[in-house]
């Protein structure tokens, strides 16, 4: 009788985009398929990128309060101005502001389990990807239809202990 033997890998095995990472001076952590649009996520990475955690978790509370605006660079087309000093076109994505905060979130968890100090956290990637394309479609008139795609996205941070 031959006996087969399987071997089980993780299924959710991901690589991240920081290059050099090191476990005994950088904690990381990732969402993936995120439900939030890939642009205001780019813009909000790269806001909050060299920030410690705590000073983008305030930055983010105050964009979903409202009280406070992401600068956009790139998708500022048709994107009104704010009053915030230094601040050309802007918006508040709220939506996604949250879904950083959940990642913030998990970051602290993480770094507190490996034994880094919490308060003195620094984050030096903030990196977003585009995920699945989630396909559906909405029925029209004689027969056809228009599409209604929704892009997902991948967040991921690493910050480190200074």
């Amino acid at each position: 009788m031959i006996m087969m033997m399987v071997v089980m890998t993780d299924m959710a095995r991901y690589k991240y985009a920081f290059q050099g990472f090191d476990a005994t001076r950088h904690v990381r952590t990732s969402m993936r398929e995120v439900d939030i649009s890939h642009k205001h996520a780019r813009e909000v990475a790269k806001a909050i990128n060299g920030l410690d955690v705590e000073s983008a978790r305030e930055y983010l509370i105050a964009v979903v309060r409202g009280e406070r605006a992401i600068a956009f660079g790139r998708y500022k087309g048709q994107v009104g101005h704010r009053s915030d000093p230094g601040m050309m076109a802007g918006r508040y994505p709220q939506k996604t502001a949250n879904q950083f905060i959940k990642a913030l979130d998990s970051l602290e968890a993480n770094a507190g389990y490996q034994g880094f100090d919490v308060d003195r956290l620094r984050l030096i990637n903030v990196t977003v990807h585009k995920g699945v394309v989630v396909r559906r479609i909405i029925p029209r008139a004689r027969g056809t239809a228009t599409p209604n795609n929704n892009v997902r996205t991948h967040i991921e941070m690493v910050a480190k202990e200074v």
